[in-house]
């Protein structure tokens, strides 16, 4: 017959080795970072590549006669901006980079360093000049702000923006959508080209990622 003794030995056993093994396979998970396939790159994608975040800006599948297929890309560092070219293989597996953007409000630029009020806490957030978005900005506008390991890295803007034309040739009567274009300058510094038929003082939406003309504002 079992001792009370020996009985609560293994029954004290029993206890504490489950939770070791469970402990044993929680060690063992290993947290990966979002993927994405090179084919599914897209204009404004943010990449990690040798441990910095990276912006697509441009992409080119290409597919030889002969071997395999590629993609050409072109990618803005945002830690350095620097920018550099990089061919992957048709379907390799790039990491996402884990970006958290805050939302904010454009309020003013002081120099070359534009200001930004958190929405929810009113902190303010001072971010260099990057032509890249300060072209678009106006005073008021809800923008996102980047952060990478809680590092500021970049300024995202609306996909759409209305802006006024305040510089450009006068417009050609009889002119429509499917006719040629010519240079614009915006009302914040930013030149597009846009349609022989576009007036000074009209006001226009613009792609922000494009840098392209979509149509009149209504």
């Amino acid at each position: 017959m079992q001792s009370l003794s020996s009985r609560a030995s293994v029954a004290s056993f029993g206890f504490t080795a489950r939770p070791q093994r469970v402990a044993a396979r929680r060690a063992s998970l290993v947290v990966r970072a979002a993927q994405v396939s090179s084919n599914d790159f897209k204009n404004g994608m943010t990449i990690e590549m040798d441990g910095a975040p990276y912006k697509v800006v441009e992409f080119l599948h290409v597919k030889p006669g002969k071997g395999a297929a590629f993609v050409r890309s072109k990618l803005k560092n945002f830690i350095t901006n620097n920018t550099v070219e990089k061919t992957w293989r048709a379907g390799e597996t790039v990491d996402l980079a884990n970006v958290e953007k805050k939302e904010t409000q454009f309020t003013y630029a002081e120099g070359d360093e534009y200001v930004f009020m958190d929405m929810t806490s009113y902190e303010e957030t001072r971010i260099p000049r990057d032509e890249d978005w300060a072209k678009y900005l106006k005073e008021g506008m809800e923008v996102g702000v980047l952060l990478w390991n809680g590092k500021v890295i970049s300024v995202e803007l609306p996909n759409t923006v209305e802006l006024e034309v305040v510089e450009t040739d006068p417009g050609v009567r009889g002119n429509t959508a499917s006719g040629g274009s010519k240079p614009a300058k915006l009302e914040t510094g930013a030149v597009i080209q846009v349609p022989l038929f576009i007036n000074q003082g009209e006001r226009i939406k613009v792609d922000t990622r494009s840098d392209s003309y979509l149509s009149r504002a209504n």
